[in-house]
């Protein structure tokens, strides 16, 4: 009774039921898609999230992992080596290094430095001060997380990107930017090749969607939510309208003969 009530308080209502069409439909395509009014168009959003991994050893050019001649002193020293370029990674320029492998602007690129007991939290740069809009990622931010082992020379990459084989292209872009910016500090301090740190990329980086994204059930839950809230509110706006009118006609006019 009271439903079908309502829906012949809607029916009378030929405006607000338009209305509530149209901003379901506006709403709904705004799930799927980028709406932009001048100039107008439709930009497919690219909500997804995948990750992919990769780990990396920084080594000599002799290869003192499988080396028996190296102590423990040396090897510990590429360890706290690793460490340090880990954090390396994260820099401006090692990050413009990644962006260019891997296609993507380097202001879109976040990069997580690796923590240590002495420095248990992630210093952040000018580039990329933390702010409270961070609490809502963008789907279209790059995100690269880097771990360092504390007992062998081994950087874990993880990588974070709107689809799975864009997440791999920057997990793989990320060992061979730094390998770039190596190489080039190097050159200009002219290291002689031998002396160089090298990086040994222990396999191409492998991914997976973690998050397909908004699709279309997604989309037709939002037209449905928006349509109902609007239609009620029409309806509600209506029967204020008609209360308001009431009440005027209800109201006593002015007494005849009055000054």
């Amino acid at each position: 009774m009271q439903l079908g009530q309502y829906m012949r308080e809607l029916w009378d209502q030929k405006t607000g039921l338009a209305v509530a069409l149209l901003v379901a439909v506006l709403a709904a395509t705004s799930v799927l898609y980028k709406i932009s009014v001048v100039p107008p168009g439709l930009e497919s959003k690219s909500v997804g999230l995948a990750s992919a991994s990769t780990e990396v050893i920084v080594d000599t050019r002799r290869p003192a992992v499988v080396d028996l001649r190296e102590d423990t002193y040396s090897f510990q020293a590429l360890t706290n080596r690793a460490l340090l370029l880990g954090n390396v990674m994260a820099s401006p320029p090692v990050r413009a290094y990644i962006g260019r492998r891997a296609g993507v602007s380097a202001d879109r690129i976040r990069v997580e430095a690796p923590v240590t007991p002495e420095q248990p939290r992630v210093v952040a740069d000018g580039a990329h001060q933390p702010k409270t809009s961070d609490i809502l990622r963008s789907p279209d931010e790059y995100r690269i997380s880097i771990q360092a082992d504390p007992t062998v020379p081994v950087l874990s990459i993880y990588a974070e990107a709107p689809d799975a084989v864009t997440a791999e292209k920057l997990a793989d872009a990320s060992v061979g930017g730094l390998r770039d910016y190596l190489h080039a500090l190097a050159k200009n301090k002219k290291t002689p090749p031998k002396d160089e740190v090298k990086l040994n990329q222990l396999g191409p980086a492998k991914g997976a969607t973690i998050n397909s994204g908004a699709g279309p059930a997604l989309a037709a839950a939002v037209f449905v939510l928006v349509f109902l809230a609007v239609c009620l509110l029409a309806i509600l706006l209506s029967r204020v309208r008609r209360g308001w009118r009431a009440t005027r006609r209800a109201e006593p006019g002015p007494a005849h003969g009055a000054a």
